[in-house]
Parts: C-alpha cells; sequence; structure tokens
C-alpha cells in the first residue's frame, strides 16, 4: 500500500513538473522579443558586460539541454535557445548566464553544491541499494550487519537530498538574475514578454522544487523502513 502511494507521488512530483515546464517553454518559444537577438547573442552581451568575455558560448543538442559547466567555463545552450529569438530562448540563456555570474562572483550555494556533488553522486547511485540490501540481510540472516550496511546507505542517500536542497536557492538566483538581466537589459520590453519570461523561469524552478521535495519525502521513506517499521 505504502509503495504504491510512492509510486503515485513520484508521478506527481516528477513527471508532472516536468510536462509543465516543456509545455510553458514550448508555449513562449512560438513568441519571439522585439530585441530581435538570439539566445547566444544575449548571452554573450551579459557576459560580456559583467567582464566574462572568456566564457564561451556553444550550441548542443537536444530540448533543455542548457547548461553552465564551470570547469570548462562554457555555457551549453541547446540548438533551439541558441539561434531562437524567442522569449523561452533568451529567457533560458539568460538563465544559464546566471550561473556564470555565480561562479565569477563565488556565490557560496553554488560552492556548496560543488562541494556536496560527489557525494550526491555516489548516494543517489548507491544509497538505495545499499539500503534495500542492508534491509534484507537483516530480514533474512538477522544481527545488526545488515542494519549497518542499510544506515550507511541511508546516510549516503541523504547527501543526495542536501544536492537537491542546496540546488534550490542556485536556481532561483540564477533566475532572478536572469529576469534582472533581460529586463534593465533592454533584452524583452513591455509587460508581455517580461509575464512570459518570468512564466518560463518559474516553471523551470518549480521542477527542482518538486525534486527537491522528493527527496526528502524518499528520505523520509527510508527511515521509516530503517527506524519504524524494521525494529526488533
Amino acid at each position: 500500500m505504502y509503495m504504491i502511494l510512492f509510486l503515485i507521488l513520484a508521478l506527481f512530483l516528477i513527471f508532472l513538473p516536468q510536462m509543465f515546464v516543456k509545455n510553458t517553454y514550448r508555449e513562449y518559444l512560438r513568441f519571439n522579443t522585439q530585441s530581435g537577438l538570439t539566445g547566444a547573442e544575449v548571452a554573450r552581451e551579459i557576459l560580456d558586460k559583467h567582464g566574462l568575455s572568456q566564457v564561451g558560448i556553444e550550441a548542443i543538442k537536444g530540448e533543455l539541454s542548457d547548461h553552465y559547466d564551470p570547469s570548462a567555463k562554457v555555457l551549453r545552450l541547446s540548438e533551439d535557445n541558441y539561434y531562437g529569438k524567442s522569449i523561452s530562448s533568451i529567457s533560458v540563456a539568460a538563465h544559464e548566464t546566471g550561473h556564470a555570474l555565480q561562479d565569477a562572483y563565488n556565490y557560496m550555494p553554488m560552492r556548496a553544491r560543488a562541494g556536496v556533488f560527489p557525494i550526491a553522486s555516489f548516494g543517489s547511485s548507491i544509497g538505495p541499494l545499499l539500503m534495500f540490501g542492508g534491509l534484507a540481510l537483516r530480514a533474512f540472516a538477522g544481527g545488526e550487519l545488515g542494519l549497518l550496511i542499510a544506515i550507511i546507505g541511508f546516510l549516503a542517500f541523504a547527501g543526495a537530498a542536501l544536492f537537491q536542497i542546496i540546488t534550490l536557492p542556485v536556481e532561483f538566483n540564477a533566475s532572478k538574475r536572469a529576469v534582472a538581466e533581460l529586463a534593465n537589459g533592454g533584452y524583452i520590453t513591455g509587460a508581455q514578454e517580461l509575464d512570459g519570461s518570468q512564466k518560463v523561469l518559474l516553471a523551470a524552478a518549480l521542477t527542482y522544487v518538486a525534486a527537491a521535495l522528493y527527496s526528502v519525502i524518499e528520505l523520509v521513506y527510508w527511515a521509516w523502513q530503517l527506524f519504524g517499521s524494521n525494529r526488533d
């Protein structure tokens, strides 16, 4: 029963927010801005204004595959956003420049997220396996070794949940920077363009909120499995 409820919750917190952001993104992909600039051009101007001419901009395949690579100092935009002149295109491009600005100005949550990433990468893949394997070992063989293995897995997975939580201020701050740069730079004009840009960025932010909430709920679920339902 609990597993069924958990799967339903996963549907709401993972797939529905992704559908929402794609639908919102595609809606405003149809409306070009009055500036007539592409996402790549907007990103280049914003970066250069902040003295970040060394940060490169590349076009990549895929929808909403946009990201900033802090190790390579490269902003990678999906082709629709690199070449596109739409509200969605320049909004996403500006959001990614927000991450480049965070990197340049040593934004603390971004540094913290980078520090947690190795633990999160390990925890998200290995943590559930250790928890499941430890609980199974405890159920069939008894003793405390299985519980110890499960607790180690739980702590590893907690690192993955922490990563999702730290991601929230990083993403919201990047979007805040994006809206400010777009409005102050004249890249978006009028209430309609501003409203569309904010909707695109808010929809994207909600996916991170849903991911963080899902991680916390999953962590609580495993805590209940370890310390609640499986007491001796």
